[in-house]
């Protein structure tokens, strides 16, 4: 189901839209509902190569903050003598 919406625009910016449309043969409705469209479609794909992306990463590397040592073992120079 489509639904409208209401958008408020100064003159000269509506007239330039208006002219925008025009070049390229399509109403101005038309022009902002396709880029709305491809912005949603695009945010979409981004979400799922980021997902991806870090589903991959954390399959290589743990990056579930888990404390890898204790702080004292890294000071530890009992041997080093």
């Amino acid at each position: 189901m489509k639904q409208n919406i209401t958008l408020a625009l100064d003159k000269e910016t509506m007239k330039k839209v208006r002219a925008f449309a025009a070049q390229r043969g399509t109403s101005v409705r038309a022009l902002l509902a396709a880029e709305l469209r491809r912005m949603v479609e695009e945010e979409a794909r981004y979400e799922q190569a980021k997902k991806k992306a870090l589903a991959h990463l954390d399959s290589l590397f743990p990056l579930g903050g888990e404390k890898l040592t204790v702080r004292e073992s890294l000071h530890d120079r009992r041997g080093l003598h």
